[in-house]
Formats: structure tokens, sequence, C-alpha cells
């Protein structure tokens, strides 16, 4: 079955010129394709939107902060099982726990600075593909 996810490649891809190769392997991936992306500094409001349910955690504010910090890269894949596929490739948050050959155990340094973000369900992709392509919901 097609699916479709939001992918965020985080501010710290982008400051350390990971960009083309993480959309390389998304790219690579057989079956699926890239049918939006965009790059943008994502403002408070559209973050606040994107976190609601880790409002009061102690990270919220942390991430929401290194979020706001550059440029990110917002996609939308699409294809045969993506949204579990793009977390597989992605691994785990931990880079230390991510396998090599999956985007975090290639290039993850810490925790909350991980490189990507993936819908982790069809219910989550559907919401964050309205909040960052309210055109394309």
């Amino acid at each position: 079955m097609s699916q479709r996810t939001l992918v965020l490649l985080k501010p710290d891809a982008v400051r350390r010129g990971l960009t083309g190769e993480i959309i390389s392997r998304l790219e690579h991936k057989a079956g699926w394709r890239i049918s939006a992306l965009e790059l943008r500094t994502l403002d408070r409001a559209t973050l606040e939107q994107h976190y609601a349910e880790h409002v009061g955690k102690p990270f919220y504010e942390p991430l929401v902060e290194f979020m706001a910090s550059g440029p990110v890269v917002v996609l939308i894949v699409e294809g045969e099982r993506v949204i579990e596929g793009v977390r597989a490739l992605a691994g785990p948050t931990d880079p230390i726990a991510a396998a090599p050959g999956s985007i975090r155990g290639d290039y993850g340094v810490i925790v909350r600075e991980n490189l990507i973000h993936a819908s982790d369900s069809e219910e989550s992709a559907e919401r964050e593909v309205k909040i960052f392509f309210p055109g394309r919901a």
C-alpha cells in the first residue's frame, strides 16, 4: 500500500552539509519518490503545533529552540511502506544505539540534534503534512 510521510532534515543536517546525502538515500530506495521539498526556517508557531504533544516535557523548550536555530529541509516522501521504511532508515534517536548504515548511525552525534524527523504513523503523517504543506493535505 502506498503511503506518504513527512520528513524534516533538521538544522544540524543542513549546517553539516548532509542534506544531499540524506535526500540521496531517500531517492535511492526503490519505489519511493519525493513529492514536495522546501528549505525553510521554521517559526515558533509551526514548531509549537508540530511538537504539541511534548509541551511540558523537559526536552520541549530545547527542542523548539534547536529546530528554530537554522533552516530545515521539509519533504513529503511517498511509496510502499514509506512510514516504517524512513524510520528504519533514520535509525533510533540515540546515535550510539543506531546501527551503522542508518542515517543517525552514520552521522548522528547527540540525541537532541539527531538530523532527521519522520512521521511515526499514518495519522501522524497526515497531521504533519497538513502543518507543513497545507495545500497538499
